[in-house]
């Protein structure tokens, strides 16, 4: 018990209520799938919600069954009761943060801006935070600002009302866009596990996990059709973006790099993708470049090959003829050709 995270759980209640309401068909707020989700992060020690409770009389009982503490703020409806309800968390944030050193994670439940400079505060004081709120009515500032983002729409329980059935052209584009999504994760993932073998040392998939969250606190496995993490991991070594290998716990396995064959398949596959970006655009560029490999080799990395940077990569390429360099002044940036060899 003495390795599990403390966590304090603070609702914005009208926040999450009304947003709920709104923006999920009518749906009705259930603190339990939050509870779900934390349990999988640590021991709740606190759990506080702030509202004025005579606007959201059916929502105690619910609310109590949880073990849920109600703060009242009983106020006039409106503005004035809304900015007492949040200064009153963020007051109450703060103090738990001093006063309760094994409270190693704060979750603040709200999608309103507001509390942006509340979590700042947190992470200051050396407190892990995670967010959850409403998608549609979370302000685009509040999910940057924390270590995690959780939408309730996704959470585990949470089921909004049914919408429309999609036309087939929308199904079909939809689709598609997951697979561009989940191209582009592919890249996100072999950038990260090269950045962390720079740094040295094992990179387990626990590791790389915390990796992305940094990245993006809104990430979740979830949003490309994966029940879990290792699932993702696993499918992705499926594709050779990554390899994994026993690591030093079980569960949570090493995650390496896939070697390419040589650098002479590197060139080659190099030399190809400046052949298809001149065809199509009349000029290939080395802005952008890197992100067309590794459309077509998900775990093309410059490190695995031993050079420092792409442009060396590049650079050591041109050498061998397989492509021909230059600066243009005019559009700023190096340009590739294909060689006349």
């Amino acid at each position: 018990m003495d390795d599990e995270d403390r966590i304090a759980l603070f609702l914005d209640y009208e926040n999450l209520a009304i947003g709920a309401r709104e923006d999920l068909g009518g749906l009705a707020f259930d603190v339990r799938p939050i509870a779900d989700a934390l349990a999988e992060r640590g021991r709740v020690v606190v759990r506080r919600a702030y509202a004025d409770w005579s606007y959201f009389d059916e929502d105690r009982r619910m609310l109590t069954r949880s073990h849920v503490e109600l703060i009242e703020m009983p106020q006039r409806m409106g503005a004035s009761r809304k900015n007492a309800a949040d200064i009153k968390m963020a007051v109450d944030a703060v103090e738990l943060a001093f006063v309760r050193d094994y409270v190693s994670t704060f979750v603040i439940c709200t999608g309103d801006s507001d509390f942006t400079p509340l979590v700042y505060k947190l992470r200051e004081l050396n407190k892990r935070v995670i967010g959850v709120g409403i998608r549609a009515s979370t302000s685009a500032l509040l999910p940057p600002a924390c270590d995690e983002f959780l939408y309730y729409d996704d959470l585990e329980g949470v089921e909004p009302a049914p919408a429309a059935a999609a036309a087939p052209a929308e199904v079909m584009a939809d689709r598609a866009d997951r697979e561009r999504d989940l191209d582009d994760l592919a890249g996100v993932v072999a950038q990260s596990v090269a950045g962390l073998q720079r740094t040295g040392g094992q990179v387990t998939a626990s590791t790389l996990k915390r990796t992305l969250l940094r990245k993006d606190p809104t990430f979740n496995e979830a949003d490309h059709g994966f029940r879990a993490f290792g699932e993702l991991l696993r499918h992705l070594a499926e594709r050779h973006v990554v390899e994994l290998a026993d690591g030093p716990t079980k569960g949570d396995p090493e995650v390496l790099l896939p070697a390419l064959d040589g650098q002479q398949e590197a060139f080659d596959l190099l030399r190809d993708v400046v052949q298809d970006l001149t065809a199509k655009q009349g000029r290939a560029a080395l802005s952008g470049l890197k992100d067309q490999l590794r459309r077509l080799r998900p775990g093309f990395s410059e490190q695995a090959l031993g050079f420092r940077s792409f442009l060396q990569f590049v650079r050591a390429a041109a050498t061998t003829g397989a492509i021909e360099l230059r600066w243009d002044g005019d559009a700023d940036d190096y340009l590739l050709t294909i060689s006349d060899n």
